[in-house]
């Protein structure tokens, strides 16, 4: 049995009088009378039970005491402690002891202890004097910036066609917003004729809308006529030279992010030659760097020519209005990349357990076949995690919203598509913001039933309500929060009012079920106040303009061009 403190009735009797001499108790196996490991012989007894390191550590203690070598305890004292933080134990020959090994850094999904344990300090709102949606994002740029798209464009007259190029954008929403934008760019390096881009069906996005169900192809041909040529679909005579089949035609399998020039010397040959060129898949297929009017060109494609159709602009203004009724004016949005589809892409584990392992595997081979299973790949979960790699979950956005100074009281509207395991993950971010609001929630069944099964569409409601909100808040990487934050950069006079967190700093606080809600705040305290700083940003070379439209959309406004606006 354990033995009991005084505290606890202890009735051990009292210890011996300070005057009375007696031997040193062994530090192993207690001194005094009584049976057990020190019982029956003090010393003798207790070096039958030592072992060797045991004994050796004894007769060292013993030596130092009774020289009084008393600097001869602390190496003794310090391996000790270090042996006992360990994890090792004496309990046989060394070649036989035990360590215990703590577990790795992001081995285990943390988070949802870290939330029960700041979540008193979090519902009680300590230390959220205001909420943070009304005294945050005062734009911290020196001077003013407006879009300045029709100075870097010349208004020449198009001089005849070289033939028509026809492209294939792929991905989803944004990334067929970048291919068409780029495929502008290179109608117009080449003087070709642009046949209006059909959209690759995608084995995860699934969905079958054309370039007029998401865009409006009247404005955006319109837009452009004075820079580019643009037509519906490749004229009935050039279509039977090529034998009524389009594969026919010749068929450039491109490199990524070619150069101007390269369009110009390999491409432009080909096309003088056939009368068209087709490039599919065209995704990320020129480089960011180009000549002024061509940065001109994209910028005007994706900021003014490539606007939503009718249907869609109808539906999201109304969403729009209606969320800002609700909120009293004010509310941010987050871009939540909480689908199967993101999670299991990530390899990233959860607390699922094995239904989730099952689920997500087979997602992974219904998306990629093959490709998470060849030979030699080596998946680390936990590397991933520390990276910053893995998509946020609900919880960890909930938690990372409340220390930044956003109360329940603030209005959140949620982008996502189908978030995995909705009603268990989406639950504690609800109790943390219960002004929580979606597509299903601001539009009607009966509103949202023509969108049903087309992940473009529905991606382009959540793009615009998220272009308008506040605060935008992005939790992964990708073509959807890139695109928003240039946008809202092209809006907002060069200033993003856009979140985005520090995602590796991030998996460190989630890891440490142990931390202080002043510690986990005063951390994320900080990874708002850097976003905020890094609202404006100009452009590097190798940026992406539709990113960072500074300065190649963009010029700084005189007095002048104020008062105009």
């Amino acid at each position: 049995m354990r033995s009991e403190s005084p505290m606890n009735g202890d009735t051990s009797p009292a210890t011996s009088p300070r005057h009375r001499r007696h031997k040193h108790p062994s530090a192993f196996g207690g001194g005094g009378g009584g049976g057990g490991v020190g019982g029956g012989g003090g010393i003798r007894g207790a070096r039958k039970s030592f072992s060797s390191a045991e004994r050796f550590l004894y007769c060292l203690l013993l030596r130092a005491l009774k020289r009084r070598g008393w600097l001869l305890l602390v190496p003794v004292v310090y391996v000790a402690g270090m042996l006992f933080y360990m994890g090792g134990r004496f309990d046989g020959p060394v070649r036989d002891s035990v360590i215990l090994r703590r577990e790795s850094p992001g081995s285990a999904y943390r988070s949802p202890l870290v939330f029960e344990r700041l979540l008193p300090y979090m519902e009680g709102g300590h230390g959220n004097s205001s909420n943070a949606l009304m005294t945050t994002w005062h734009s911290k740029v020196g001077h003013s910036w407006g879009p300045c798209i029709s100075k870097k464009l010349s208004q020449e007259e198009l001089p005849s066609s070289n033939g028509y190029l026809i492209i294939e954008a792929n991905g989803g929403l944004n990334q067929q917003r970048l291919s068409i934008c780029d495929a502008v760019a290179v109608a117009r390096i080449l003087n070709a004729t642009l046949v209006t881009p059909m959209f690759h069906l995608n084995s995860v996005w699934r969905d079958k809308s054309k370039f007029g169900d998401i865009f409006d192809e009247e404005y955006f041909i319109d837009s452009l006529k004075n820079h580019v040529r643009i037509v519906r679909q490749l004229p009935e005579d050039v279509f039977q030279r090529f034998n009524n089949n389009l594969s026919s035609i010749v068929n450039l399998r491109v490199k990524a992010w070619l150069t101007s020039s390269h369009y110009v010397k390999k491409v432009l040959p080909r096309l003088l030659t056939m009368g068209a060129v087709r490039i599919a898949p065209f995704s990320n297929r020129l480089a960011h760097a180009a000549p002024s009017s061509i940065q001109g060109l994209r910028c005007k494609t994706n900021f003014e020519a490539l606007r939503f159709s009718e249907p869609i602009r109808t539906l999201a203004e109304k969403m729009v209005d209606r969320v800002k009724k609700r909120s009293g004016g004010k509310y941010i949005s987050v871009h939540l990349r909480f689908e199967e589809d993101m999670v299991a892409f990530s390899c990233c584990t959860y607390d699922g357990g094995d239904e989730e392992k099952r689920e997500l595997d087979d997602a992974r081979e219904r998306g990629w076949r093959g490709k998470f299973n060849k030979t030699g790949r080596v998946i680390k979960p936990a590397a991933i995690r520390m990276n910053g790699k893995c998509p946020l979950s609900p919880l960890e956005v909930g938690m990372m919203l409340n220390a930044m100074g956003f109360d329940s009281t603030t209005t959140v509207y949620v982008a996502a598509g189908k978030i995995y395991k909705a009603e268990r993950n989406m639950a504690p971010l609800r109790r943390l913001f219960p002004l929580l609001e979606t597509k299903e929630s601001l539009a009607s069944p009966e509103e949202l039933a023509p969108f049903k099964g087309y992940s473009s569409r529905l991606a382009a409601l959540d793009y615009t309500v998220c272009l308008l909100s506040d605060v935008f808040v992005t939790t992964q990487g990708g073509n959807f929060p890139h695109f928003l934050m240039g946008h809202r950069r092209y809006l907002y006079g060069g200033h993003a009012r856009t979140i985005k967190p520090d995602k590796r700093k991030l998996a460190r606080l989630f890891d440490n079920p142990n931390i202080r809600w002043d510690s986990f705040k005063h951390e994320v305290q900080e990874m708002l106040h850097r976003s905020d700083g890094k609202g404006f940003e100009l452009r590097k070379p190798n940026s992406s303009l539709y990113m960072f439209p500074t300065p190649d959309c963009m010029c700084k406004q005189t007095e002048e061009d104020v008062v105009d606006t």
